[in-house]
């Protein structure tokens, strides 16, 4: 154990831990430091070395709730928020029950064009989304008028996410054993009542992985939500924590609580999918 302590190995772990846990740690210092400033500890020329080098740390002098409090009462975080779960569930319920039937139809069945549909879902991977912002804007704000509403939203989302969700849940449908199905066919079972009745039960690992997905998808983006909305009322969170922080105003402790906030409910939903996040990921990887 001590060899494997003192090895290079450890070592480079702790510095990438490092270098990752302190961004994290200056978010958490500045959400409860009750202050907007970044600089925590206001007069370092005293301090000496030590105390100079101690002062790298972010830790608030004072510890406070002030900002998320302000955040919570003060500010339409509450209303952000709202917004995010409504476009973020719209968009893992759409995005599931599209990529759940196309994988499916993927998996299972021979037609024309199905491998060249199944590259073009591979070569649509490789391209950031960013390049598909005109034509998306295009199609749902001049052509079907959904701009500034959820719904134009969550359509947007839910096809961002549907090339890797489909490769995955793909993925995972050919290793259930085809037998299955065929026993169900010789029992008179429709092909309807395989799919909700026997497959999408047996694949709840790999639909927990891709709705997750889905669900992030939705949660984390910045870029399409600012464009495609215009109405403060139906900000998300992303859209909305960018006006605490601009060129007239850095409420950086507003920012930072927000944040927090913000990272809850994923924390949670990470912590109630997490026994099917291994299984799910590693099962869709593999064909065989």
């Amino acid at each position: 154990m001590l060899r494997d302590v003192f090895s290079w190995r450890f070592a480079l772990l702790v510095f990438a831990s490092l270098v990752v846990i302190y961004p994290l740690l200056w978010v958490v210092s500045l959400a409860f430091s009750g202050q907007q400033s970044l600089q925590l500890v206001q007069d370092t020329r005293d301090l000496g070395l030590w105390g100079q080098l101690a002062a790298l740390v972010p830790l608030p002098e004072q510890w406070s709730l002030q900002n998320f409090r302000a955040v919570l009462t003060e500010q339409p975080f509450m209303r952000w928020l709202l917004n995010s779960v409504v476009v973020a569930a719209g968009t893992t319920v759409i995005g599931l029950v599209l990529s759940c039937t196309a994988a499916y139809a993927f998996s299972r069945f021979r037609f024309p064009g199905r491998n060249r549909g199944l590259m073009l879902f591979l070569v649509s991977q490789m391209f950031p989304a960013v390049l598909m912002l005109i034509p998306l804007y295009v199609i749902v704000v001049q052509w079907l008028g959904l701009g500034n509403s959820w719904l134009g939203l969550i359509l947007v989302y839910a096809i961002t996410a549907l090339p890797f969700c489909v490769w995955m849940l793909k993925g995972y449908f050919d290793t259930l054993p085809f037998e299955i199905e065929e026993s169900a066919l010789l029992e008179g079972a429709s092909r309807l009542t395989i799919f909700y009745r026997i497959i999408l039960p047996l694949a709840r690992p790999a639909i927990a992985v891709t709705g997750l997905f889905s669900f992030m998808t939705a949660w984390n983006e910045f870029i399409l939500a600012s464009i495609f909305m215009d109405d403060e009322a139906l900000y998300t969170v992303p859209v909305g924590l960018r006006f605490f922080v601009s060129d007239y105003s850095s409420e950086w402790g507003y920012f930072a609580a927000g944040s927090i906030l913000v990272s809850v409910p994923v924390i949670l939903l990470f912590l109630a999918l997490q026994r099917f996040l291994v299984s799910g990921l590693s099962a869709g990887a593999v064909k065989g």
